[in-house]
């Protein structure tokens, strides 16, 4: 059941008192970006209370990480401390607390409206690795480009497949996203240069890491998750036909360099942790260093949305599940460590596309219209196989409680037209 807090909260809110989730936000335009946690409608400041003396935690007290522009000096402190925040948080947004409830000049200071504030990428991002973690997904492309018989490369069953992302262009939700330019190669045509014909989706979750690891020594599989400061929501824009054109032999680049749009609240695993569920039964069995101690996945619904310039809101176009996952974030954090690779602070990694069994569980155009063969008819009578200039993405994700909801809010871009 829920808990209480003096802050109405409707029941399909994202942001109950069982979320909390982090962010940084700005209260107003010039202001200096500030660390808080979405409650209700309102967006909580948490500098504010450890400076009335109501948030007292002794690491907090000496890092004073929320006075800082990112979450990173706060997810480096670890799980102890983030526990213990949570714990606090909790007990001051109660109902039954009157702390902060009938401290008026605090409480004034603390809460700001969430409409009213400009929310800003929740972490300075050093490295960002996507992954390709889910075998529906997997299935579905190798079938279109290998034939079914043929669908999954030889490593995928044995190892989390990913590759090196590029930090610089993770934006935070409401961001435009221009159209790529790059060169394809059309048929048997010569390869030509100009803007992406064939923009695509990927509905993904990624995980910030934590205090992290020193190089030369690997995060085991069982201690993965201490390095796990929470989840967000992904869209990991892709230019299929510049991709399929530079894919060979090194994989990603400009078909995936342009941006990545993140939702800008950060759920930790202490909220998620009620939906945990037990993962895709893996087989043959992971080698002994990516074998998991416990359940790896989670109850986390997801929607795509899409809207067009001709539509007055976003059209579901998927509906899908992050227990879909073969490879859990535990098995990618410690197989993305095993060689020595030291991870760091507010390094994002990314699930890879998350599709489910079902045509209307993909996580991608390219799945859902099956590489344009069939178009998405939209409410308007339009039809979709990849992104046109001024269409809207809208991604939304929640874990659905008794009585209440754990949600990520949404990531979500516009697309512009290509500079070339």
């Amino acid at each position: 059941m829920t808990t209480p807090s003096f802050i109405s909260i409707p029941s399909d809110s994202d942001f109950s008192i069982h979320n909390l989730p982090y962010g940084v936000f700005r209260p107003s335009p010039g202001a200096p970006p500030r660390v808080g946690v979405a409650i209700g409608d309102f967006v909580l400041d948490c500098s504010v209370l450890v400076e009335a003396g109501l948030l007292v935690v002794e690491e907090v007290q000496a890092a004073q990480p929320f006075r800082k522009p990112s979450l990173n000096a706060f997810m480096s402190l670890g799980r102890p401390v983030w526990q213990a925040v949570r714990q606090q948080l909790q007990e001051l947004l109660a109902a039954e607390t009157a702390t902060l409830r009938d401290n008026e000049p605090v409480r004034e200071a603390a809460l700001h409206r969430l409409d009213q504030v400009e929310m800003l990428l929740p972490a300075t991002i050093g490295d960002y690795t996507d992954f390709y973690s889910s075998r529906e997904h997997a299935t579905n492309v190798g079938t279109m480009f290998r034939g079914k018989d043929n669908a999954l490369q030889p490593n995928w069953l044995h190892l989390p497949v990913g590759y090196h992302g590029r930090a610089s262009s993770v934006v935070v939700s409401g961001i435009d996203i221009r159209r790529p330019c790059g060169q394809t190669k059309p048929g048997d045509d010569p390869p030509q240069y100009g803007p992406s014909r064939l923009l695509d989706i990927e509905l993904e979750m990624g995980f910030f890491v934590g205090p992290g690891n020193r190089l030369g020594e690997p995060i085991p599989v069982a201690d993965a998750e201490e390095h796990i400061f929470g989840l967000v929501l992904v869209n990991d824009w892709s230019a299929r036909d510049i991709q399929k054109w530079e894919y060979v032999p090194l994989g990603p680049f400009l078909g995936k360099n342009f941006a990545t749009t993140v939702s800008p609240w950060v759920v930790t695993l202490e909220a998620l942790a009620p939906f945990r569920v037990p993962g895709p039964t893996q087989e043959p069995a992971p080698l002994p260093y990516l074998q998991h101690p416990h359940p790896g996945a989670f109850d986390i619904q997801l929607e795509v949305g899409l809207q067009t310039p001709e539509m007055d809101a976003p059209h579901p176009i998927c509906r899908s599940n992050f227990k879909h996952l073969y490879w859990s974030m535990a098995q990618q954090l410690a197989h993305h460590t095993v060689s020595g690779c030291n991870m760091r602070s507010g390094d994002l990694l990314a699930s890879g596309t998350i599709s489910g069994p079902t045509e209307d569980s993909y996580g991608s155009l390219l799945e859902l219209t099956w590489r344009g063969s069939k178009p998405i008819v939209l409410p308007t009578g339009e039809t979709r196989t990849f992104l046109q200039d001024g269409d809207t993405v809208v991604m939304k994700g929640y874990a659905q409680g008794d009585g209440y909801r754990v949600g990520f809010g949404e990531a979500r871009g516009r697309i512009l037209p290509a500079p070339c």
